[in-house]
């Protein structure tokens, strides 16, 4: 007589290819990133009040407007200082946080140079895309003073959308080098998948993501016709096969099909009203909190460094509703993965890999608060539990 299948015990089985210790390593990193949040808000806190201290930024704008009002290039130019400064100042923390503690637990291997030499480059692109929306919104800010917040949204939703159509295109490959999936088993089977389900079947990437990283992971990325799904090359050095090749692409390939990139950028557009709303109101008591008196109202750009401390508290207090949102989506693509190409064994093998940097069995509440995507032990489990509802169909 054929042994029943027990969802919780290959559930079980599969958490337990790690020893204890890497558990224990994995819940010490992941519990510890849920106070980073904390001591980053922090900083952002310290940082910007040393900026309102030093009156740097008033003083541009004074220097600036000396002979005429110029709103359109002080809103840019104080923008671009001003993220400067708070980088440049949040920099040891930075270090701290997304270099030194990875190169301790393991999941980096990129030199120090290399990693600034990213984050230089990144400031770049950021500081000019940032000074754009600046001008903007503080152009929204003076013209409707009333209603800026709603407005807000729009103009939020607009740049998110021109950043996810030109990101695969013109910024991803500025960090990584992209290349065509190469001929082969992998490739082929990914290619049918592609037009099986109706994804276009010509971006599917091998990107050498363990210059950064040696996390386990593959991305969607893109809207419309940038679209691509890439394949981290840390998948391949990590012995993943075709099962795991499937059940991991099936996922991205649910991103792009459920236009769960689009979908958030809606919904956290929605919240930015929501959040420009708050910042309407709360901004003057901000303002005299910081000890920000040369500030002229919100409409001043020098006043920057308030405003980043109201929307940092919001963050933070909303991290529960945006993790939940992406978690949502998260499932929803283990779903797609699961009913379209049915690799629920493939699936757990590859979540078992990403253990290290995100703890596999979290209490409901700690998940619900802190994490972006379901926990792995869970999802392991819907796996195994959609495995046992297809034997018993079949």
């Amino acid at each position: 007589m054929a042994q029943t299948f027990d969802p919780a015990a290959a559930t079980a089985a599969y958490l337990a290819q790690l020893p204890p210790e890497a558990h224990a390593k994995a819940q010490a990193y992941t519990q510890g990133g849920h106070w980073l949040l904390l001591w980053g808000f922090l900083v952002t806190v310290l940082v910007s009040w040393l900026i309102v201290r030093s009156g740097v930024l008033v003083g541009l704008r004074r220097r600036l407007e000396r002979r005429k009002p110029r709103p359109i290039l002080v809103s840019f130019l104080v923008g671009v200082v001003y993220l400067l400064v708070d980088w440049l100042l949040s920099l040891p923390w930075s270090v701290y946080e997304n270099w030194w503690r990875e190169k301790q637990y393991g999941l980096t291997s990129q030199a120090f140079t290399g990693w600034l030499g990213e984050r230089l480059m990144s400031l770049a692109i950021t500081a000019i895309f940032t000074g754009l929306f600046l001008m903007a919104l503080y152009a929204l800010i003076r013209k409707a003073k009333s209603t800026w917040w709603l407005w807000g949204g729009g103009l939020m939703a607009a740049f998110v959308t021109i950043g996810l159509v030109i990101a695969p295109i013109y910024i991803e490959p500025l960090f990584n080098k992209y290349t065509p999936a190469p001929a082969g088993p992998v490739r082929d089977t990914v290619v049918a998948m592609a037009k099986a389900n109706g994804i276009p079947s010509d971006k599917i990437f091998v990107y050498d993501g363990s210059r950064q990283s040696n996390a386990y992971t593959a991305n969607v990325s893109g809207a419309f016709g940038s679209a691509r799904v890439a394949m981290s090359d840390t998948m391949f050095k990590q012995g993943a096969d075709l099962a795991e090749v499937k059940a991991v692409v099936g996922h991205e390939m649910g991103h792009y099909a459920h236009r769960h990139a689009l979908w958030i950028a809606g919904v956290l557009s929605a919240l930015t009203v929501l959040a420009f709303f708050l910042v309407d109101r709360l901004f003057d008591p901000a303002s005299a909190l910081l000890g920000a008196d040369s500030v002229k109202g919100l409409s001043d750009p020098a006043g920057l460094p308030v405003l980043s401390v109201v929307l940092a508290v919001l963050t933070l207090l909303g991290t529960p509703l945006t993790n939940s949102l992406v978690r949502i989506a998260e499932s929803d693509a283990d779903r797609y993965s699961l009913v379209h190409f049915n690799e629920p064994d493939g699936l757990a093998k590859a979540l078992v890999k990403t253990i290290e940097y995100r703890a596999a069995t979290p209490s409901r509440l700690e998940e619900v608060i802190f994490y972006d995507h379901p926990a792995v032990g869970r999802r392991i489990r819907r796996a195994m539990d959609w495995k046992a509802e297809f034997a018993r169909g079949h």
